[in-house]
Order: C-alpha cells, then sequence, then structure tokens
C-alpha cells in the first residue's frame, strides 16, 4: 500500500503530462491538414488500443509508460496514396513542420501556466518566509540575519512565502553574488541584511537554504498532549490527553521538538518519563513503538501535539491569493523563470560549476509525487507544473531524437534554404540516441544512490 501511495501519483502526473503533449503535436498537426495515423501514450506492445475520428486514428495505450509519440502520414515510411500526398508531414512547409514539432513541448508550459494560475487565483496556504538561523557560523549568520525575521523582498522582488524565498535565492545563487534581504525583525523593525552568495555550492546533497544557514522558524510548541492512538505506547502507559511532558529520558524538556527526536531514536527502549496532570507530576515508562518511515526504523508513542494558539499558526502560515488577470501575469512569469532556470542549472552542469547530483530520474520523480500528494492538492499540482516545465525544457534541447533536435534541423533548413542532408541526419540520430542513454544513466545513478544513502 505504501508504495501504491509513491506510484499512483506517479503515473498520474506522467500520464498527463504524456496526454498534454502528444496533444500538443496532434492538433497542430490536424490544424495544418496532416493525417495523424496513430496517438500512443507509451511505447511497445499495445495493451489497449481503438480507432475514432475522421481519419480512422489509431488510439494506443503501450506497454512501457516512459513516453508517447503521434504517427503521422509520411512518404518516407510507406507508400502513400496520391490522393493523400497533399496530407503526409514531409511535404509540409518547413514552417508546419515546425509549429508541428514545437507544439508538444509549448503545450507542457500551457499546461504548467494552467495549473500555476489556478493555484494563484484559487489561494494557497504557504508557510510564511520567517527565518531561523542553523547552528554553528553561516554565510546567514555573518549577515546578521536573527531568528525570527521575516523577509518581505530579496533585492527589491517582493518576496510571500518560504518556497518563493527558496525559489529567488536559487537564482540568485546561480550569479554568485551578494542580495539584500528586506525584513520584518520579531520586534516589528524593518531591516536589510546583506546576503554573500558567492561561493555557495548547489549540491542536491544539502538543501541550499541549509547552506546559506537558514532553516524556517518554528515556534516552541508545549510538549503537552493533544491526541492519543487508542493502542499507542503513551496510552497503554496511562497517559490522557492534557498531559504535559516534564522530562523524558533522564533530562528536561522544553518544546514538543525534543520529543519528537528523543521518541524517534529509541525504538523498542524504555523511556522514564516525568508527566504533569492538575499541577502533580508522576513518573512512567515509555517503550516506543518500531516503525518504518523512509526505510528508518523510528520510535513512536502514539501522541499528537496539541493545536497551536490561532496567533501562533497566523505567524507560520500565510494564505497567498491573486486575482485572475495578476494571476496569469505571475503564473507566465513563474514558467518562464522556472524555464530560465533549468537552462541554466544544465548549463552549469555542462560546465562542471553544478554537480551532475541534481539530474533526477523516475525513481526520484516518483518518490517527489508521492510525498506531494500526501501533502495535498496544492503541492502536488505545484509538483506537476514543475516536472511539466522540466519535460518541455528537456525536448526542446538540441539533442537529435528529441523535438529540439528536429527543430535544430529545421532552423538549418530555412537559413540554408533547403534540407539537412539524409545522412547528416542519420548521424545526428545515433548520436542523440547515445546522449539521451548517457543522461537517462546518470539520472539512474543517482536515483540509486540517494535511495541507498537515504
Amino acid at each position: 500500500m505504501n508504495l501504491l501511495n509513491y506510484l499512483i501519483p506517479f503515473a498520474a502526473a506522467l500520464g498527463l503530462l504524456i496526454l498534454i503533449h502528444e496533444l500538443g503535436h496532434y492538433l497542430v498537426a490536424r490544424w495544418c491538414g496532416v493525417k495523424v495515423l496513430r496517438f500512443s501514450i507509451g511505447f511497445g506492445k499495445p495493451l489497449l488500443a481503438w480507432r475514432a475520428g475522421r481519419d480512422n486514428t489509431e488510439w494506443v495505450l503501450a506497454a512501457f509508460p516512459l513516453g508517447g509519440y503521434v504517427k503521422m502520414l509520411d512518404e518516407r515510411e510507406g507508400e502513400v496514396a496520391a490522393g493523400e500526398l497533399h496530407r503526409t508531414f514531409n511535404r509540409q512547409s518547413v514552417y508546419r513542420r515546425f509549429a508541428i514539432v514545437a507544439a508538444g513541448p509549448l503545450a507542457n508550459f500551457l499546461l504548467a501556466i494552467v495549473l500555476y494560475w489556478a493555484l494563484f487565483v484559487g489561494g494557497v496556504e504557504e508557510l510564511r518566509p520567517r527565518l531561523a538561523l542553523v547552528e554553528g557560523p553561516s554565510v546567514a549568520a555573518t549577515a546578521g540575519v536573527r531568528d525570527g525575521d521575516l523577509v518581505t523582498a530579496v533585492d527589491g522582488e517582493a518576496v510571500h512565502s518560504w518556497q518563493e524565498l527558496r525559489w529567488v535565492l536559487l537564482r540568485h545563487a546561480l550569479d554568485a553574488r551578494e542580495v539584500v534581504l528586506k525584513v520584518r525583525t520579531a520586534d516589528d523593525v524593518e531591516a536589510v541584511r546583506p546576503l554573500n552568495l558567492a561561493g555557495i555550492a548547489i549540491d542536491d546533497d544539502e538543501d541550499l537554504v541549509v547552506r546559506i544557514g537558514l532553516r524556517p522558524w518554528r515556534p516552541l510548541i508545549d510538549p503537552v498532549i493533544g491526541q492519543l492512538v487508542a493502542d499507542g505506547a503513551a496510552a497503554r502507559a496511562g497517559l490522557r490527553e492534557g498531559d504535559r511532558f516534564v522530562a523524558l529520558g533522564g533530562e528536561a524538556l522544553t518544546s514538543w521538538g525534543e520529543l519528537v527526536e528523543r521518541v524517534r531514536v529509541a525504538a523498542g527502549q524504555p523511556l522514564p518519563a516525568v508527566i504533569e496532570r492538575g499541577g502533580a507530576r508522576f513518573e512512567v515508562t515509555l517503550v516506543p513503538d518500531a516503525a518504518e518511515e523512509g526505510g528508518e526504523r523510528i520510535g513512536r508513542i502514539g501522541v499528537a501535539v496539541a493545536r497551536p494558539p490561532l496567533d501562533d499558526r497566523d505567524s507560520l502560515f500565510a494564505v497567498v491569493r491573486y486575482g485572475p488577470i495578476d494571476g496569469l501575469a505571475k503564473a507566465m512569469r513563474q514558467t518562464w523563470e522556472t524555464s530560465v532556470l533549468s537552462l541554466r542549472m544544465i548549463g552549469r552542469m555542462i560546465t562542471g560549476d553544478v554537480s551532475w547530483k541534481n539530474l533526477s530520474g523516475p525513481v526520484t520523480i516518483a518518490d517527489y509525487a508521492g510525498q506531494t500528494a500526501q501533502l495535498g492538492w496544492s503541492h502536488y499540482l505545484k509538483f506537476v507544473a514543475l516536472i511539466s516545465i522540466s519535460l518541455g525544457v528537456l525536448n526542446l534541447l538540441p539533442i537529435p531524437v528529441l523535438d529540439g533536435g528536429h527543430l535544430m534541423y529545421y532552423t538549418i533548413e530555412i537559413l540554408k534554404g533547403g534540407p539537412v542532408p539524409e545522412r547528416i541526419m542519420e548521424i545526428g540520430q545515433q548520436i542523440g540516441l547515445v546522449l539521451l542513454a548517457m543522461l537517462m544513466a546518470f539520472a539512474f545513478y543517482n536515483d540509486i544512490s540517494r535511495l541507498i544513502s537515504g
């Protein structure tokens, strides 16, 4: 069941992205008058097939789901009746062929814009960009960042959420320069923090924001039981809702976070606890139950925190919402900036300035799909939008066998006034297959490394 929690969101996202991509090719091909013979989601043996439409197009769901294709009438792939020559792909003008091929990636960008627009207009509850320092020396500490600082802008660009802050800092880290954080302190005073991002490495092994020395601010929550699991370790020990932990494992407790940390590392081990109830204190011994989380054995006692006061929640979260026009502008900008950043990251990987560890394959993508789906619809839709952009960017790379490789040939054809020789295209296809295989190998290697390292 745990595996299905990842596979189902991954399959749903992948299926949608492939469908939208191929629909882009299909619709523009039909608009240009080209006959479509087959529309396939997946490769290999058809699992489900039927024919429909004016041209009796074959619609296929195939066995290998990592991709799809639209097969069009083409003289290079077999004889064509004289009455249908005008409907072949190869006889279309170079501009029409360019439009048909470009329509797939553009459809992915359009999907991202629609998803972002729906989220921005509908409103999303986001974690506020309120800062806390990680322990030890850091760039953030040198900049004078203080616990509780609420970021309102980075270099004049307004920031409304923690995700926006991470995104803006990543963009500026690629430029390796100093940025100015405009903040409102815990004392409600406006201040600036000059943050020097030069020398901050972008590596998948550690979150960029953590490298800078930042983490989301959290209020100290009292270790008071809000809910009990009926058969949990705490219930078996006689604890009740409203009980407050004073000490655990021989050490005093000051926050719910400390309680969680000590329980997680003590699966199956007896933990002496001091409990306060109605002004009186007493001792019990808890034995945390063992549980699996992300392949790790952790301890749980079956308790949930009492709901924090409303003012604490308001200090942590904010609903980010835009009007329809502003939301559309924001969605288009988000899609554009994500595309540009993706290209810059690829360029930095090629030059060696950014680690190839940042390249992810289907295993990591499935992991993120499952995690975001469990967090809620808004997180999952943002994930789908991000992957849709990545798919669009990947397909526009000038690598033969990808859409971008065909667009490169058509661009050359426009500039030189004639098609690229068939022999050159054959060699390009072979090179493209090798490059694509290398990219997939890197991605799978990174996936396996992440699984092994946890």
